[in-house]
């Protein structure tokens, strides 16, 4: 077996056998073709006859004799017709040539690969083109979407900015009228305090005058030194009871270093109202001090004592670890 076979092409139809024979068979026919058209077209030569005259003249003139007639030529005989040539076999038919077939097909399926393969391309390509024009369109609506609720949330920023400022405004203008009323209020407390104290004072100056007087009829002891004919003051629990009424009041978020005492004076009013009140020891903790104020402030009406009365002036102290 040879080696060296014809290369095959890849998608090519497989060999036939008996190619050679074919191929010697066409060329021979071929061969027998070409020949007989040769004898068929061959040139046919015929030999040509020169004829010429000539006249001969004497010096002396003399009659000529009468011309010999001839008879006229018998007229030549027409060539016999040449028989036509038989019409030529038509060659067969060339023998298919399979390598080429298969060489023509393998182009072709290449070609018809070529094309698919182009189209794929151009189809992937159109695809591609369209997905990102999609993408693009979609990021620039999202884009523009996203803008459009920036804008939207810093339009609703700026409204609840100005509703903030309308309400702090407003609030600030209601704390400034309740701290308007709350100072006319106190005016108001002060002036009756101080008219309830004038009053008091005046009772008191005639209650002495009155004491003055039954001075006789007095309770006390020998080494009293009171003028009323009976002692009077507050029990000895009430302090406590004005303490534990005011304490729950205080608010203090900061540390106390130690336990220091803040003692405070509080006027009350006949009916248990607190007319005012003030530092009259402090603590060294102005924070503390403070907050003891803004409890006595927010309890505003103190009980009465066992006696149904309430002492107008008490002085209370106040410890952050008691």
């Amino acid at each position: 077996m040879n080696s060296k076979a014809a290369p095959h092409l890849e998608f090519a139809p497989p060999p036939q056998p008996g190619a050679g024979r074919a191929w010697l068979a066409a060329g021979l026919v071929h061969a027998l073709l070409f020949l007989a058209l040769g004898l068929a077209t061959a040139w046919k030569t015929q030999p040509q006859t020169v004829q010429a005259e000539a006249e001969l003249w004497s010096a002396t003139p003399q009659a000529a004799a009468p011309r010999l007639q001839e008879p006229p030529p018998e007229p030549e005989p027409e060539p016999a017709p040449q028989p036509k040539p038989a019409p030529a076999t038509p060659p067969p038919p060339p023998a298919p040539d399979l390598a080429q077939e298969r060489l023509d097909a393998q182009i072709a399926l290449e070609k018809k690969k070529q094309q698919e393969k182009k189209k794929e391309a151009e189809k992937a390509e159109k695809l591609k083109a369209e997905k990102e024009k999609a993408a693009k369109e979609k990021l620039t609506k999202e884009q523009a979407e996203k803008e459009k609720a920036e804008l939207k949330r810093k339009e609703r920023e700026k409204e609840r900015e100005k509703e903030d400022k309308a309400k702090e405004k407003a609030a600030k203008e209601k704390k400034a009228q309740e701290e308007k009323e709350r100072d006319k209020k106190k005016a108001a407390e002060k002036a009756s305090a101080e008219k309830a104290d004038a009053a008091r004072a005046d009772a008191l100056r005639k209650e002495n005058l009155k004491r003055m007087q039954g001075m006789a009829g007095a309770s006390g002891g020998e080494n009293a030194t009171g003028t009323a004919l009976k002692s009077s003051g507050p029990s000895a629990s009430y302090a406590g009871r004005l303490v534990g009424r005011i304490k729950p009041n205080i608010t203090y978020p900061g540390d106390v270093v130690g336990n220091p005492r803040a003692e405070v004076e509080v006027k009350v009013g006949p009916d248990g109202m607190i007319l005012s009140r003030r530092i009259v020891q402090s603590s060294g903790n102005k924070a503390w001090d403070d907050a003891v104020l803004r409890a006595i402030d927010k309890t505003e009406i103190v009980p009465k004592d066992t006696d149904g009365r309430v002492p107008p002036v008490i002085v209370l102290g106040f410890r952050p670890l008691d």
